[in-house]
């Protein structure tokens, strides 16, 4: 074998190692996707299924209803203080969006606001 062609043979493997490191990082990218869609599915679950429970066990009366209208600030904000300690944006710039274990400012900022 000649220089040239083991030097030819070396970059043919730099060039398809640098093509398997690219497919590696977009699977990688999926993966990531696929692991957060699945903890916030799992999350949505758990909380549909104690909504559930609780719909099942807790029927209202009448008056009852009229007094749980009055209630429902302080139900929502119950609400979105449960979701952002579950891992969720409650602000409006990331609403929804996971969080990555780290606080966010606008969501502090926006539960001091609604107490």
């Amino acid at each position: 074998m000649s220089k040239r062609q083991i030097f030819d043979q070396v970059s043919d493997m730099e060039t398809q190692i640098g093509e398997l490191y690219e497919q590696l990082g977009d699977l990688k990218g999926k993966l990531r996707d696929l692991l957060e869609e699945k903890h916030r599915l799992e999350m949505e679950n758990h909380y549909l299924h104690n909504r559930l429970e609780q719909t099942g066990e807790d029927v209202p009366d009448d008056k009852e209803q009229g007094h749980a209208t009055k209630d429902i600030p302080g139900e929502g904000y119950d609400n979105l203080a449960r979701l952002y300690e579950e891992g969720f944006h409650i602000c409006n710039v990331h609403f929804g969006t996971p969080r990555r274990e780290e606080d966010c400012l606008f969501c502090l900022e926006f539960l001091n606001k609604t107490k």
